[in-house]
């Protein structure tokens, strides 16, 4: 008998002890899988930043703002005309946190002209209003949740969860044998489960550790587990985790745990920032969080507001006459809001490869972690809308790639992966490698402008039929895209008009070697035995790839390795980990500055013209067409001065599309650039260039009073050596600047 007690005790004690060690292994260890937050780029404020008011207000639209009578709560704004008072949310940044602040702003002529703090009057030099979520990198499991510190939640909230949930928290040991006793009561005079005796601590134990099956077992592991729990850890801490714990709505297929998420989510506010009515109403929707959802059933949910708040009166947490005020309140929920993490596949695909290069995956699904991207949502807007307007009549099976970039910054600002934006799929504008067709073309001019004893913009080309021979006899015969043959035309003109036979030409003369050898200094890998097709664009590169290649063009020569992450912070807000803006000159100004000229021909006489029906009047943009053989891709690649896009059309079974990259791809370019750029390519002229007047049909050198002249960049000491008759005549002055450079580029 003895033995058998014995027996039953020490089996007991191990259960017991089996059961400590489940609590202190769970939570000692990771409480929560907390998922990576992913930002958009703060927008910065300042008196003449080139943004329109409804510019403003799409911003606002995607941070979570509303518009509200005075605009002077956090997330809010109103509008008067073109003047708008808004009140930014206070935010954690990577470097540092700023408070809410109420601002006044201006616009006129599609740019703020005026930033004021309203109270003062006093003008305000820089502003930032807090970013849009954009994302979050969560595990399968999508329990979503913002961790908040016990000392950051207010008192009153505390209060009213204690009052309301468990009245003896601070004097009880895990369980409450009268609240058990209470609930049991109430229980046999109903006939049915109508009030619980859980303490606190053990719905917390119930949530972390154990199921929601309604067994004798299981409570009775929820009690001993309880009362370990209590053993372990003081009440500060079983609080502060109950607080980040419990489970409070449903959104989707992701669930919204503890108050600092659903304060956002329901609200937009951080938890420190809700009034009475909004915190009792959380607290509230604790006992039936689908039951109680203030946006599906709002009638029962202020009931159960109304009676948190009358608890709360009754216990002191709040005077009775707040309370009665707080019960006039509407609910003043959020509309439900798609689901942000769904908004950007593309975009947030980058992301998270940037971030792989430096956190483990389980990291960023678990930490917490919060990351500020680089994405722009007006230019993510722009470029999406584009697409689905130039796309919305093709054949379905057309799809579509956009990149986009902040040239000041160095930051990928936007980023379309197919077709539908939407849609979390192939990724083409990262991992669609296709032949790029005459895109490669500016890097053998290149190649050649780099030479200019030998080569400049006025340098005559030989446009007749080629045929070239390999060494095992395969005889190659290029063809121009219209078949036509010219005869003699200009370097500038055959790059303009890309014409094929004079690349193939030019490529030949300066050797294959030295075109891949500058694609590689462009950033992009390039074969180490190249054939002469290669200068028409059999290299494949994915879109991503080319804005690569393209951003040191439109950089005048400096490469910057692109960006999509600017900072990552952990979850208490210190930073882990800024990524710089880099730079390095990687071609010489001149010959940069010869090509740019030739790119912004391709604009206004070229290949990517019509651009111009689209484009702001008086914008100056600079770029190249690309199509591939049987039209299976469309490209185009250009700029403005502020920012670079990239797009790319064709099938994934890479049949044609019957589309040029001036037919296609170029429309959705337009379409894009004009929603978004506002500053023209006005590249700087180096020293070493000077404007000449040559004769358009010889290239040779004339004068701007001869007829057939034009005035073209030249490096200095290396203009051509002839001379037409009447530029003889003229004399020497080529009447340098005041001519079309100056009023195509500026000085």
């Amino acid at each position: 008998m003895v033995g058998g007690l014995w027996l039953v005790l020490v089996a007991a004690g191990g259960y017991v002890a089996w059961l400590d060690y489940q609590v202190r292994s769970q939570f000692e260890g990771k409480r929560w899988s907390v998922p990576a937050t992913v930002y958009a780029r703060p927008l910065e404020l300042y008196p003449g930043l080139a943004l329109s008011r409804d510019g403003l207000l799409a911003e606002l639209d995607a941070a979570g703002y509303r518009p509200a009578a005075g605009g002077q709560r956090p997330g809010t704004w109103a509008q008067d005309g073109d003047r708008l008072r808004l009140t930014t949310r206070a935010f954690g940044y990577w470097d540092g946190r700023e408070p809410a602040r109420t601002l006044a702003l201006r616009f006129a002529d599609g740019r703020l002209q005026s930033l004021r703090d309203p109270d003062s009057g006093e003008p305000v030099d820089l502003a930032r209003l807090d970013p849009a979520t954009i994302g979050a990198i969560a595990p399968t499991r999508r329990e979503d949740r913002l961790l908040v510190q016990l000392d950051d939640v207010p008192v009153s909230l505390i209060g009213a969860l204690l009052a309301v949930e468990d009245r003896r928290f601070h004097r009880h040991f895990g369980v409450s044998p009268s609240g058990i006793a209470r609930a049991a009561m109430a229980n046999i005079r109903a006939g049915r489960i109508v009030q619980g005796g859980s303490t606190l601590t053990q719905q917390l134990v119930k949530n972390l550790f154990l199921t929601g099956e309604q067994t004798f077992t299981r409570k009775v592991n929820e009690a001993i587990m309880a009362v370990l729990l209590e053993l372990r850890y003081d009440k500060r801490d079983i609080l502060e985790t109950y607080l980040n714990e419990v489970f409070i709505a449903q959104d989707g297929d992701r669930s919204v745990h503890g108050f600092g998420l659903a304060a956002q989510y329901f609200f937009g506010e951080p938890l420190d920032a809700l009034r009475i009515d909004q915190q009792a109403l959380l607290v509230a929707m604790i006992k039936g969080p689908s039951y109680y959802n203030p946006r599906r059933n709002p009638e029962r949910a202020r009931q159960r507001r109304n009676l948190v708040l009358g608890v709360m009166a009754d216990t002191g947490v709040i005077e009775a006459d707040v309370a009665r005020t707080a019960r006039q309140r509407p609910l003043d929920v959020l509309e439900q809001r798609r689901q942000p993490r769904h908004d950007y596949p593309a975009f947030m695909d980058l992301v998270q490869r940037h971030l792989q290069r430096d956190y483990r995956r389980e990291d960023l699904q678990s930490e917490g972690l919060r990351v500020f991207s680089t994405l722009a949502p007006t230019v993510q807007h722009a470029a999406e809308e584009a697409v689905t307007h130039r796309l919305d009549r093709s054949g379905d099976a057309l799809e579509a790639a956009v990149v986009m970039l902040d040239l000041d910054a160095g930051e990928v600002s936007a980023l379309v992966g197919g077709r539908d934006p939407g849609f979390a799929g192939f990724n083409r504008a990262l991992d669609a490698r296709r032949p790029i067709g005459s895109l490669i073309k500016p890097a053998v001019y290149l190649a050649a402008l780099e030479r200019p004893a030998a080569w400049g913009l006025g340098s005559v080309l030989d446009d007749t039929p080629l045929r070239i021979e390999d060494e095992r006899g395969n005889e190659w015969a290029p063809r121009n895209f219209d078949g036509e043959f010219r005869g003699d035309v200009l370097l500038v003109d055959a790059l303009a008009h890309s014409y094929n036979i004079p690349a193939v030409r030019l490529g030949q003369e300066i050797g294959v070697n030295a075109v891949t050898s500058l694609v590689r200094r462009l950033g992009q890998n390039a074969p180490r035995r190249a054939y002469p097709s290669y200068m028409l664009g059999t290299a494949e590169l994915s879109p991503m790839e080319v804005a690569g290649m393209y951003q040191v063009f439109a950089n005048q020569g400096f490469s910057t390795p692109l960006r999509s992450v600017r900072a990552v912070t952990d979850a208490a807000g210190e930073p882990l980990r800024r990524y710089r803006l880099s730079t390095e000159r990687v071609v010489d100004p001149e010959p940069m500055y010869l090509l740019n000229h030739a790119l912004g021909e391709v604009m206004r006489e070229g290949t990517g013209r019509n651009a111009r029906a689209t484009l702001p009047a008086g914008m100056t943009v600079a770029g190249k067409t690309g199509t591939t053989n049987d039209y299976r891709d469309s490209w185009f690649a250009g700029f403005s001065g502020d920012t670079l896009g990239v797009v790319w059309l064709g099938r994934d079974d890479n049949a044609g599309i019957g589309l040029t990259g001036s037919s296609g791809a170029l429309g959705i370019w337009a379409d894009a650039l004009s929603a978004t750029a506002v500053r023209g390519f006005q590249p700087t002229r180096p020293e070493g260039v000077k404007p000449l007047w040559i004769d358009q049909d010889t290239g040779a050198r004339s004068h701007q009073s001869c007829s057939g002249s034009r005035e073209l960049p030249y490096v200095v000491d290396h203009a051509p050596e002839e001379w037409t008759e009447c530029g003889r005549r003229s004399g020497d002055d080529n009447g340098g600047g005041g001519g079309l450079l100056q009023r195509w580029f500026g000085d």
